[in-house]
C-alpha cells in the first residue's frame, strides 16, 4: 500500500490502528491456487486464528477459501460470516470430547488429535466422518513456540501409534475420511515438507474411505526487503506430481487441501502507532509509541521483525532508534533500527502485522484494543472500531461492599 494511504487513515481514523489491503490477500490467494493448478480437486482452508475479523472471513469465503478452525467460537464466527459447515474443518487441540460434540453437531468436518478423544468419540459417533492428524516427527518452523511437528510435540498423533489408531478404527467401526498434518510455521526447506508428505501418504494407504489429505501450510513469507520465503511454486511442482502418484496407487482422486493463514494474510497487514516521546539516554534513543505488546506481542513472544517506517518524514535522514510501547514491563519492537528521523507526533507503520497480530492483543494495562481497517476497492473501510472504555468493564459484575458495622 502506498504511505500516502497508511498516513490518511491515521489521520482519519486514528493511532494505533490495523490496516488490512484486501488486494493483497487476493493475490496471495490466487498465486496458491496457481501453483496447484494441476490438482483437479484442491481446498484452500483459510486458517481463521491469523486473522478472525468477519468481514475477512467473509473476504475469503467470496475468493473461494473453505475455513480451518480451532475452536468451536471460530466455528460460530464462520458460520456467521456466511460459511456453510461442509466448507469448515474444525482442528483443535487440547479440547474436550464436549467441544468436538457440540461442534459436530454443526455439521463441520472433525479433525481429531488424541488417541484417548478419537476412541471416545468413535465409541459415541461411529457414523460422524473423522480426519485423523498425525506427527509425522518432523522438525520444521522458524521458531519453537511454532514448529509443532517433532516428537516432543503435543499436536498429532504420532506415527509410531498407527497400530493403536487402526485398533481404535476397527473396534468402533469409525469412519475416517481424511488425515491431516502440520509440521510448524516458516517452513523454508521444500524438501522438508515434501518428505514429511511422503509419511502422510504411507499413513494414508491404510485408510480405505479417505475424501481428502490435509497437508496443513506453514509458508514462510518475507519479513524484510530481500529476505527468503517458500517457494510456492517450487512446491506446487513437486507435491502435485507426488499426489497425483498417491492417488493412482489409492485408486481414486483425492482432494488435496491446504489450512494457510500468514501466508495469505501476514504481508497484507499493516500497523499504524504515533510516537509519544523520543526519549534519549546515555546509550540509546527510543522512540516511544502509543501501543505496547498488548498490541502487537510478536517481536516479544516470536522474537519476530516488522519492518518499520516513518511515514510522516518519510525522506528524512536516517538515524538508530529502539522502539519502545508504552506497557510497564519490556516491551520492544525493534532495537537500533535504522529508521528517518523522529520526532513526537509522527506515525510509524509496521510491516507484515496481518497474521497473528490482533488476533493475539489483550486489554493488558487497561488499554483498549485498537480499531481494524480494510482497505477494498481504493477505500478504507473500518471493520472493527476501537474499543472505549464500555467495554473494558461491559463484563464485569460490581460488588457492593458495604461497611462493616462494628458494635
Amino acid at each position: 500500500m502506498k504511505e500516502s494511504v497508511l498516513k490518511s487513515i491515521a489521520q482519519k481514523v486514528g493511532t494505533p490502528t490495523y490496516v488490512y489491503d484486501a488486494s493483497k490477500i487476493e493475490a496471495q490467494f490466487q498465486r496458491l491456487q496457481k501453483a496447484f493448478q494441476g490438482v483437479e480437486r484442491l481446498r484452500v482452508n483459510y486458517a481463521c486464528k491469523a486473522l478472525s475479523n468477519l468481514s475477512i472471513l467473509r473476504l475469503m469465503k467470496k475468493m473461494g477459501a473453505g475455513l480451518d478452525t480451532v475452536s468451536i467460537q471460530e466455528v460460530q464466527l464462520g458460520i456467521k460470516a456466511g460459511f456453510e459447515p461442509s466448507d469448515i474443518i474444525f482442528t483443535p487441540n487440547g479440547v474436550s470430547l464436549e467441544e468436538i460434540e457440540e461442534t459436530a453437531k454443526l455439521g463441520v468436518q472433525i479433525n481429531i488429535d488424541n488417541l484417548s478423544i478419537l476412541e471416545q468419540f468413535g465409541t459415541k459417533h461411529p457414523h460422524t466422518p473423522v480426519c485423523i492428524r498425525i506427527n509425522p516427527h518432523v522438525m520444521a518452523g522458524g521458531n519453537s513456540n511454532i514448529s509443532v511437528g517433532h516428537i516432543d510435540s503435543k499436536f498429532g498423533i504420532s506415527i509410531h501409534q498407527m497400530p493403536h489408531v487402526l485398533r481404535i478404527v476397527e473396534n468402533t467401526n469409525m469412519r475416517i475420511n481424511g488425515v491431516h498434518m502440520h509440521t510448524g510455521s516458516d517452513i523454508l526447506d521444500i524438501e522438508v515438507f515434501v518428505y514429511a508428505a511422503e509419511i502422510l501418504f504411507d499413513t494414508a494407504l491404510q485408510f480405505k474411505d479417505l475424501e481428502f489429505l490435509d497437508f496443513g501450510s506453514g509458508f514462510k513469507v518475507p519479513y524484510r526487503p530481500g529476505d527468503i520465503e517458500t517457494n510456492i511454486e517450487e512446491l506446487g511442482e513437486k507435491l502435485s506430481e507426488r499426489f497425483h502418484r498417491f492417488c493412482k496407487t489409492y485408486g481414486r482422486d483425492l482432494e488435496l487441501a491446504f489450512e494457510p493463514g500468514k501466508f495469505l494474510v501476514s504481508e497484507a497487514g499493516y500497523f499504524l502507532a504515533k510516537v509519544n516521546a523520543v526519549k534519549q539516554t546515555t546509550s540509546t534513543v527510543f522512540a516511544q509509541i502509543d501501543s505496547g505488546f498488548n498490541h502487537l506481542i510478536r517481536p516479544m513472544l516470536y522474537g519476530s521483525h516488522h519492518e518499520i517506517k516513518n511515514i510522516s518524514n518519510p525522506k528524512g535522514k536516517e538515524r538508530f532508534y529502539t522502539v519502545v510501547g508504552y506497557i510497564c514491563e519490556t516491551d520492544t519492537f525493534g532495537s537500533n533500527r535504522k529508521i528517518a528521523e523522529i520526532v513526537e507526533g509522527d506515525v510509524l507503520v509496521f510491516h507484515n502485522a496481518g497474521a497473528y497480530c490482533f488476533t493475539m492483543a489483550s486489554n493488558y494495562n487497561s488499554r483498549f484494543r485498537p480499531a481494524e481497517v480494510l482497505w477494498y476497492n481504493n477505500e478504507a473501510h473500518i471493520i472493527r472500531k476501537r474499543e472505549t472504555f464500555e467495554d473494558l468493564v461491559h463484563n464485569q459484575v460490581l460488588i457492593d461492599f458495604k461497611e462493616k458495622v462494628t458494635v
